[in-house]
């Protein structure tokens, strides 16, 4: 078995009102987005990420700079890519998101089974937990998001 952490935080872009704002792959209904190059899917991002960290292989950076300059700005495509390397199989994944808002609750079991669907893995087997964090965190006062992901494989 492994285990591998995998973290992100994008700030929240209250002045773009086109880009929509994406976590786990679903929409959000707000009038804001996060900013990024891509589609600034940091939760998407963060499992890129702990998927890296079990693989070694570095996704987001030159891979994922480069996927974006082709106009590939869909995250989904860079859990794809991380996924290519990973040889073992996947048991559980737990996600972790802080942020004031949008509000995360609501969304969570779509946000579960789309995971799930991109990961191939039983929707039981993704955990979902959200939090303000009291708001002694800039993500907890409204400023951006930040997830932190615990990927375990076997």
């Amino acid at each position: 078995m492994k285990v591998a952490i995998g973290q992100d935080s994008h700030r929240i872009d209250y002045q773009n009102k086109e880009k929509k704002l994406l976590l786990g792959g679903i929409e959000f209904q707000e009038d804001y987005s996060l900013s990024g190059n891509s589609d600034a899917d940091v939760v998407l991002h963060a499992i890129t990420n702990a998927i890296s960290g079990i693989t070694c292989k570095n996704i987001l950076g030159k891979a994922a700079d480069d996927m974006c300059k082709n106009g590939i700005i869909d995250s989904e495509e860079y859990v794809k890519e991380a996924l290519k390397y990973l040889e073992e199989e996947i048991v559980h994944i737990s996600i972790s998101i802080e942020c004031q808002t949008p509000k995360i609750t609501p969304k969570i079991e779509e946000m579960r089974n789309n995971i799930a669907r991109i990961l191939q893995i039983k929707e039981n087997c993704v955990g979902i937990t959200a939090t303000t964090g009291e708001g002694l965190t800039e993500f907890g006062k409204g400023n951006g998001v930040s997830v932190f992901v615990c990927l375990t494989v076997e």
